[in-house]
């Protein structure tokens, strides 16, 4: 069997080793209300609350990778589930993908595997010095551990506000990107969702920053419709074409002000492709 292949996990073979959630109920999300929509996965430590994500969404938390990353039926983007569940006695944030993976599993029967694609990608390298980042100063608010599902995230028509955790987060409003106590690698993951392919961080940067750029009007609007797009919204044919003749000139000049270079060129990822999986859960 190919190292890369998750058929143990989707046959349930490994599922006696790969942590659970105690109680779960799952539910189909109602409809996103039409002034603005809050979403996000939450824990306290005791419970995980994951609220109007799609099945997409579910499945790259799951195997910890992005969205844009997997591959399967187009439903994926616009299905949207509820979920609140127990966590185990002992159990830490950085479990809880394995956790969404046994559920997935469990109540919607998902089949995946892994393989390494050269998809079309977006990467940032650091640009020419000085780096015009500046590194965050320490805040006394614990940093959440690499892996940790804490995300809150509040949207409208004028923009977005990310609570990541542990003093760290993010706005998009009125063309303005700020970022908190965000990585370079955060801050890949977080644009990407904004744009037409994945995003990868080969900086090399390893500190926290706090920063802000700018990008055009029409620009903004690109990124906008992108994002509402990935999230699973039914946009009409018109403004998906005026997405698709837009272009990312402002967003590039936005990194170089942060002393950064984004490039567009292929680059090894890794997928998961979706073989099979239920629209409808298993009863709670």
């Amino acid at each position: 069997m190919k190292p890369f292949l998750l058929t143990a996990l989707s046959a349930g073979i490994l599922l006696g080793q790969t942590p659970k959630f105690e109680v779960a109920s799952v539910h189909a999300s109602p409809a996103v209300r039409q002034e603005g929509v809050a979403l996000g996965v939450h824990s306290d430590g005791a419970q995980v609350h994951i609220n109007s994500l799609p099945m997409r969404d579910y499945i790259a938390r799951a195997y910890r990778v992005r969205a844009n990353q997997v591959i399967g039926p187009e439903w994926l983007t616009s299905e949207r589930f509820d979920t609140s569940a127990k966590l185990p006695d002992g159990a830490t944030s950085d479990q809880i993908p394995e956790m969404i993976q046994s559920l997935l599993l469990e109540r919607f029967q998902l089949k995946v595997h892994r393989e390494k694609r050269e998809l079309p990608a977006y990467v940032i390298t650091v640009g020419k010095p000085p780096l015009k980042m500046q590194e965050s100063a320490p805040d006394g608010n614990p940093v959440p551990a690499k892996g940790a599902s804490d995300l809150v995230a509040t949207g409208t028509a004028a923009g977005v506000s990310v609570d990541l955790g542990g003093g760290s987060s993010y706005t998009f409003a009125q063309g303005k990107f700020t970022g908190h106590k965000l990585t370079a690698e955060q801050l890949a993951r977080m644009i990407e969702r904004y744009v037409d392919r994945p995003m990868v961080d080969m900086t090399g940067l390893t500190g926290r920053y706090d920063f802000s750029f700018t990008v055009s009007d029409e620009d903004a609007q690109v990124m906008m419709i992108h994002a509402a797009t990935g999230a699973g919204m039914q946009l009409p044919p018109q403004v998906l074409q005026f997405a698709a003749n837009g272009s990312v000139a402002s967003l590039i000049d936005g990194f170089e002000q942060l002393g950064l270079k984004m490039e567009s060129r292929k680059a090894p990822l890794d997928v998961v492709v979706v073989d099979g999986v239920s629209k409808t859960p298993s009863e709670n």
